[in-house]
C-alpha cells in the first residue's frame, strides 16, 4: 500500500482544490464575496428609525439629521492636520488617538472619526472633504425627543461597542443601538435595516462608479413606528408632582395591563443624551450618587411594601378559611407576643376585617397572619402555602414585562427561613413583621401596582407592558393572556370594600375627590441604613396604592416617596391627584396640588451619611430584629 500512498494523497488534495474552486465559482454568491473584496468600497445607507407615539397618538420621539466623518486608515494620504482639526473642532492629540484606534480596528474598514456633526459644521466641511483622502461624510439620523419627559421610559441610543459587534454581526463600528428603555427593548423593531452600495475602485484607489451598475445594492428598510401605552399628559403631571422628591410611580390600566405612567424621580431631559455631548452628560448623571437620575426606581428599587401588603394577608386569610369578615381581634395599642410588642395607633377595639383595613390595624393583621401560618402542622409548611398565595399576585419575581431591567423583590418561603435560622428552629413569631409588609418582604413599585390591578380585577391581571401597538405587527400574546391569582373571586369584595372605606372614613379620608370612588391603602415603611457600621433609622418611606373607580376600574397606581414620613402625607396626595387627572382631565383638589408642589424633601436626601441600606442578613444566621413598629397611617393632614 505504501507505493500508492503518495498517489492517493496527490489525488485527494487535487480533488479538494477542484471542489473548492467549483464551489466559489458556481455556488458562492458574488454578493457575499463583495464584502471581502478590497477593490470594492462599501457605503451603508442608514434607515429612518421608527417614531414613538404615546397611547393617544402624541409624538414623543422623532429623528433629526446627523453627520459622521468616517475614515478608512489605509486610504489616508498626507494632509494639513492643523487645518483639518480646526474644521472638525478637535485638537491634534485627539486626531492622532482616534486615527490609531481606527487603524487598530481595521486598516481597510470604515471607522467613525468624528460623530454627530451639526448641519452647520457639515455645510462647511462638505466643500473641503475632497482635500482629505481616506475621509468621507456619512449621513445618519439621531433621535429627537419632543418633550423633556419619560427619560426612563424612552431611553436613548448610543454607539455599539466591540462586545455587541461580536454578538450581532449586523452592527458595525460606529452604528447606533438602543441603550435603555423602549429604545433597547424594541431595538429590532425601531432600527429598520441598513441598505448598502458597492462602489468600484480602480488601481489608483479612486471611485469609478457603482459595481455592476448597482446590481447588488440594497435600499434601507425604515424602522417601524410604535405606539406605547404611556399617557404623556399623565407622565408629565406625575414628574411635576415628584420634583424635589425621590421615588417611583407606576400606574396600570387593570383591564389590559398597559402601563399608563412610569415615573422615576429625580429624572432628566432625554435630549441631554443625544449628540456629541452624550458621553459627557451620561457620565455626569451616572456619577450623581445622591439623586441617581439614571437609576430607574420604578422598576429597580426594592422597598418594604408596608401596610398596603396587609390587604393580601386579608385575602389569604379568607381563602384559607382561617378568618371571616366578622371575626374580631383586640388591639391594645399593638400586638404583644412573648416579651415583644408590635405597636399600633389608637382606634376602636375590638375590630373586624373592614375596620382592620381602613384603620390599618397592626394587631388585627398580626392575628390573621398567625392563623394562616399556624393552620398547618409546621411553620415551614404554612409559610410555603402563604408564599404561593402571595407570589400568585406577581410579587417576588420579574413579572415578564417588556422592559429590559427589573428587580425580583423578595417574598420569603419556608426554605428561606430554614436557611437562616436552621431547620425546625424558627416559629411564626420570628416572621411576624410579614403581617404588615415589613420584615423580609421587599417589592418594587411595578410589582405593587400590579398587585393592586389584580385586586381591582377581583383576581386576575395582565402582564404589565409598555407597548400598545407596532406598525404592521401583533404584540406579544403574553401581554393579552390573563394570569389568575390563587384567591377566589368572592373573597375580594370585602377587601375592596375595606379599601373603599380607607377613603370614606379611614386613613385617607382627607384625600377624597368628589364624584370619584377611589379604593386605596396607605402605607408607612421603616427605613434603615448603616452609618459607620451602626444600624440607624432614617425618616420613613411614604407609600400609597389605589385604584378607581371602585367598579369597572380604569387605573391602578402605586406611589413610593422615599423619606416621605407617612403614607397619606406625600404618596397619598400624589396618588389622588394622579387618579383625578387621568379620569377627569382636571384637578378639583387644588389644595392637595398646591401642597405637593410647594413641599420638597431635598433636606432629607442631603443628610450626611455613608454606607449601604441596612440589611438584617448576618452571614449564616438571620438577626432577630423585632422593633416596636408604630403605625403612622392615621396621621392625616387637616382637610382645608
Amino acid at each position: 500500500m505504501r507505493q500508492f500512498l503518495l498517489f492517493f494523497t496527490i489525488i485527494t488534495v487535487g480533488l479538494v482544490f477542484i471542489s473548492r474552486l467549483f464551489y466559489l465559482q458556481v455556488y458562492s454568491s458574488p454578493a457575499n464575496n463583495l464584502y471581502d473584496d478590497n477593490a470594492i468600497r462599501k457605503v451603508y445607507d442608514y434607515p429612518k428609525r421608527g417614531f414613538v407615539y404615546d397611547r393617544n397618538g402624541t409624538l414623543l420621539v422623532s429623528n433629526q439629521s446627523s453627520y459622521d466623518v468616517m475614515v478608512i486608515p489605509r486610504e489616508v494620504k498626507a494632509l494639513d492636520t492643523i487645518e483639518f482639526c480646526n474644521l472638525l473642532k478637535i485638537d491634534k492629540e485627539k486626531f492622532i488617538k482616534t486615527y490609531k484606534k481606527a487603524y487598530h480596528y481595521s486598516p481597510r474598514l470604515p471607522y467613525v472619526f468624528v460623530s454627530h456633526l451639526s448641519k452647520e459644521d457639515y455645510a462647511v466641511l462638505q466643500e473641503k472633504m475632497r482635500k482629505y483622502e481616506g475621509f468621507y461624510i456619512q449621513k445618519r439620523s439621531l433621535r429627537h425627543y419632543e418633550a423633556s419627559i419619560g427619560a426612563n421610559v424612552l431611553g436613548d441610543i448610543g454607539e455599539v461597542n466591540n462586545a455587541i459587534i461580536k454578538k450581532d454581526p449586523y452592527y458595525k463600528m460606529g452604528d447606533l443601538i438602543g441603550k435603555q428603555g423602549i429604545e433597547l427593548s424594541y431595538e429590532d423593531v425601531l432600527r429598520g435595516k441598513k441598505g448598502i452600495k458597492f462602489i468600484q475602485k480602480n488601481r489608483f484607489n479612486k471611485n469609478i462608479g457603482p459595481y455592476k451598475d448597482g446590481k447588488f445594492d440594497t435600499l434601507p428598510e425604515p424602522g417601524k413606528d410604535i405606539k406605547i401605552s404611556i399617557d404623556a399628559t399623565l407622565q408629565a403631571y406625575g414628574e411635576q408632582l415628584m420634583k424635589h422628591k425621590h421615588g417611583g410611580i407606576i400606574a396600570i390600566e387593570p383591564s389590559t395591563g398597559e402601563i399608563l405612567t412610569m415615573i422615576s424621580a429625580p429624572t432628566y431631559d432625554p435630549n441631554s443624551l443625544v449628540g456629541r455631548k452624550r458621553s459627557q452628560n451620561f457620565t455626569k448623571l451616572y456619577n450623581d450618587s445622591i439623586a441617581k437620575p439614571t437609576y430607574d426606581r420604578s422598576l429597580l428599587a426594592q422597598y418594604p411594601p408596608g401596610s398596603p401588603f396587609k390587604v393580601l394577608n386579608a385575602l389569604i386569610g379568607l381563602q384559607e378559611g382561617v378568618v371571616t369578615t366578622e371575626d374580631k381581634f383586640t388591639c391594645n395599642h399593638g400586638y404583644s407576643y412573648g416579651n415583644r410588642k408590635m405597636g399600633c395607633h389608637g382606634h376602636p377595639s375590638p375590630l373586624a376585617m373592614n375596620m382592620g383595613i381602613y384603620e390599618s390595624c397592626n394587631s388585627y393583621f398580626a392575628n390573621v397572619y398567625r392563623r394562616i401560618i399556624e393552620k398547618y402542622d409546621t411553620p415551614y409548611e404554612g409559610m410555603n402555602v402563604w408564599n404561593k398565595h402571595v407570589t400568585s399576585f406577581g410579587l417576588g419575581n420579574y413579572l415578564g414585562y417588556d422592559l429590559k431591567i427589573g428587580s425580583p423583590g423578595r417574598i420569603p418561603s419556608g426554605d428561606f427561613y430554614d436557611k437562616w435560622y436552621g431547620k425546625n428552629r424558627w416559629r411564626t413569631t420570628f416572621t411576624l413583621s410579614n403581617a404588615i409588609g415589613q420584615g423580609e418582604i421587599e417589592a418594587t413599585p411595578i410589582q405593587l401596582a400590579n398587585m393592586v390591578a389584580a385586586i381591582a380585577n377581583r383576581g386576575y391581571f395582565y402582564t404589565p407592558h409598555i407597548i400598545k401597538s407596532i406598525e404592521g405587527q401583533e404584540i406579544d400574546a403574553n401581554f393579552t393572556t390573563p394570569k389568575h391569582t390563587t384567591i377566589d373571586k368572592e373573597n375580594f369584595e370585602p377587601v375592596v370594600q375595606g379599601m373603599f372605606d380607607v377613603y370614606n372614613k379611614g386613613t385617607a379620608a382627607a384625600l377624597q375627590v368628589k364624584g370619584i370612588e377611589i379604593c386605596g391603602k396607605t402605607g408607612t415603611a421603616e427605613n434603615f441604613t448603616k452609618i459607620n457600621g451602626v444600624k440607624t433609622q432614617l425618616t420613613d418611606h411614604s407609600i400609597f396604592v389605589a385604584f378607581a373607580p371602585k367598579d369597572n376600574p380604569k387605573i391602578a397606581i402605586a406611589v413610593f416617596v422615599e423619606n416621605g414620613y407617612w403614607g397619606s402625607r406625600f404618596a397619598g396626595r400624589i396618588a389622588t391627584l394622579m387618579i383625578e387627572k387621568y379620569l377627569s382631565g382636571t384637578i378639583t383638589r387644588t389644595d392637595l396640588e398646591k401642597w405637593i408642589l410647594s413641599h420638597s424633601l431635598e433636606h432629607e436626601y442631603e443628610k450626611p451619611y455613608s454606607g449601604e441600606p441596612f440589611s438584617i442578613n448576618r452571614g449564616s444566621t438571620l438577626e432577630v430584629v423585632e422593633p416596636t413598629i408604630i403605625n403612622h397611617d392615621h396621621l392625616l393632614p387637616a382637610k382645608p
